[in-house]
C-alpha cells in the first residue's frame, strides 16, 4: 500500500503481467469435424475385420494427430468446414477455448491408436472396439454438442492443484 501523497507508479513502467492470450475457435467447426469423423468411424465398423478397416482406423488416427500437434482449426475437417461450410454461415454467436477440442483430439488418438497398435500385433477385434469407444464419443459432439474429450479436461482441470 502506498501512503497518501506518495507517487503512483507509471503503469508503463511496470513489467509486463504474463497472461496467456487464447484465441477462440467456432464451436461449430468442432462439431462439423466430429460428424465427419463419425462417418469415417461407422466406415470402419461396416468394413469389419480386417485390413481395410486397419488402415482406415489408422487414417483417422493420422487425423487425430494433425488435430493434437496443429488444434481443431488445423485439421482436415477444420480446413474442409472452413472452405465449404463457414462461409455460407452467419458469424459464431460466441467462440469456444481450444484447449478442451484439443484435448479431444488427444483422447481420440489414443483411442484409436491403442486400436490401430493392437489391430497391428494381430488383435483384430480391437478395430472395431476402437472404432466404436470413438464413435460414440464423436457422435455426441456431432449430434448433440456434448464433448466428452471437453469435459475429461475440464474435469482434469478442476482436479489438478493450482
Amino acid at each position: 500500500m502506498t501512503s497518501p501523497g506518495a507517487p503512483v507508479p507509471d503503469p508503463s513502467a511496470l513489467p509486463p503481467v504474463h497472461e496467456t492470450v487464447v484465441q477462440g475457435i467456432d464451436p461449430r467447426g468442432a462439431r462439423f469435424g466430429a460428424a465427419l469423423t463419425s462417418v469415417l468411424l461407422v466406415a470402419v465398423l461396416l468394413l469389419g475385420p480386417g485390413t481395410a478397416a486397419l488402415l482406415l482406423l489408422a487414417m483417422i488416427s493420422a487425423l487425430f494427430a494433425i488435430g493434437v500437434l496443429r488444434g481443431v482449426p488445423g485439421t482436415v475437417q477444420g480446413w474442409v468446414y472452413r472452405r465449404l461450410v463457414r462461409p455460407r454461415l452467419a458469424p459464431p454467436v460466441e467462440l469456444e477455448d481450444p484447449r478442451p477440442p484439443r484435448f479431444a483430439q488427444l483422447v481420440g488418438l489414443l483411442v484409436t491408436g491403442v486400436g490401430v497398435l493392437l489391430g497391428t500385433v494381430g488383435l483384430a477385434a480391437a478395430v472395431p472396439a476402437a472404432a466404436a469407444i470413438a464413435l460414440v464419443a464423436a457422435f455426441l459432439n456431432a449430434a448433440f454438442g456434448f464433448c466428452l474429450g471437453c469435459e475429461m479436461y475440464l474435469l482434469l482441470r478442476r482436479l489438478a492443484p493450482a
